[in-house]
């Protein structure tokens, strides 16, 4: 290439104009040196990057992802924020974080869609969540139980997140979302423990809102960084949705191993329901202990004759007051009985002899017909210093 035809590249290209722009593209460009340039080295550098971002009639071809974004970006958010509340596995964040930083490298094309954007957000969460309350106003208790079932997260968090909501109510909602595992409980018991739907829609609206606005204002600020990240994966191409899909396969088999893990941990001996039963016929009823959460027993307000309720974070109040021979039996109604085996590792760990978790818990004592008593009016739980579960 001659020096004339250098000089008319940096006329077509200037540095000036190059330096105001943060994409990849051009700063590989002008790492170029730029005396050797003006040479007439390295200029066909210049010349082949802006033929390969021209269309057939030399103008600037728009990329790929731009044209994708741009016109299918607003229907791509409401699927997945959609697809994200009514419970499917799918993260929705990464594609409103996405959106914005479309939104900051484009403010022409796409920018003037972010408020558009923004109210299909919370209009999606909006629907999926009041399908969830519907539910738990509809089954009640029931709606949580098969959360749990489907839910990769421990019992014991579940459990936690009930006595979170218990404490603060529906203004939970406003927050819930930016805290793992809450929403997914404290929707559907919003709905159970009969919370008006116009109080749920303003705090869940109010809640949508802020996160939704959240994963837009992080693409704007991190617009570059983002820009930077597919620039690199568009090297890598197909290998790209191969890393994602293995990181997040990855992710979902360690939360099954680590719920698995501790059920395995916890795989002690359990009382069925018929030995219960007969040791209560023959007046050899051990020590009852029903340690559902005070929220639980607000949805479900029945208990196994003779019970006692008790918190497995107050285990020194246990120790203190029933000598260590005592046989005592503990239910719960969470699935696996976890929360009731992990306090029976607990007593028998602190000393007591006969610790056992009833099988089924207070499901499997109503499923097989037994008598159950009407709950009696509870004072407000008061939590006490002893051990507390770990949670994840």
């Amino acid at each position: 290439m001659t020096l004339h035809d250098a000089r008319r590249a940096r006329r077509t290209l200037p540095f000036e104009a190059l330096g105001d722009t943060s994409f990849p593209l051009f700063r590989s460009i002008l790492g170029a040196d730029r005396t050797s340039l003006a040479r007439g080295e390295n200029a066909s550098i210049i010349v082949e990057s802006t033929k390969s971002s021209s269309g057939p009639n030399g103008r600037e071809s728009k990329p790929m992802l731009h044209d994708l974004v741009e016109q299918y970006g607003p229907a791509i958010v409401f699927a997945n924020v959609l697809a994200a509340s009514i419970g499917l596995p799918v993260p929705a964040m990464p594609s409103l974080v996405l959106f914005g930083a479309m939104a900051a490298m484009h403010p022409g094309s796409i920018g003037v869609q972010v408020l558009p954007v923004l109210v299909l957000a919370v209009f999606a969460t909006l629907i999926g969540d009041s399908a969830w309350f519907a539910a738990g106003r509809i089954y009640g208790g029931n709606t949580l139980k098969t959360l749990c079932k489907l839910s990769l997260s421990r019992d014991t968090c579940v459990k936690k997140t009930e006595r979170f909501f218990g404490r603060w109510g529906v203004r939970v909602l406003a927050v819930a979302k930016f805290v793992p595992g809450l929403s997914i409980v404290s929707i559907p018991m919003a709905g159970a423990m009969g919370t008006p739907y116009r109080t749920f829609l303003a705090y869940d609206s109010i809640g949508a809102t802020l996160w939704s606005g959240l994963g837009l204002v992080l693409g704007v600020v991190f617009a570059q960084q983002i820009d930077m990240l597919f620039a690199g994966a568009s090297r890598l191409g197909k290998m790209t949705a191969v890393v994602v899909a293995v990181l997040l396969a990855i992710y979902c088999a360690y939360r099954w191993y680590r719920r698995r893990q501790l059920i395995r941990k916890l795989a002690t001996a359990r009382m069925d329901v018929d030995e219960l039963y007969n040791l209560m016929l023959d007046k050899r009823s051990p020590v009852l202990f029903d340690i559902r959460s005070h929220e639980k027993r607000k949805l479900d307000p029945f208990v196994i004759p003779g019970s006692v309720f008790a918190d497995e974070r107050q285990l020194n109040e246990i120790v203190s007051k029933y000598p260590h021979d005592q046989k005592l039996v503990i239910y719960c109604s969470c699935p696996n009985e976890v929360s009731a085996a992990w306090m029976a590792k607990q007593l028998t760990e602190a000393g007591f002899s006969d610790v056992l978790p009833l099988r089924g818990g207070l499901d499997a004592w109503r499923d097989a017909g037994r008598h159950l008593e009407p709950l009696a009016e509870e004072p407000e739980p008061t939590v006490a210093v002893g051990i507390t579960p770990k949670t994840v």
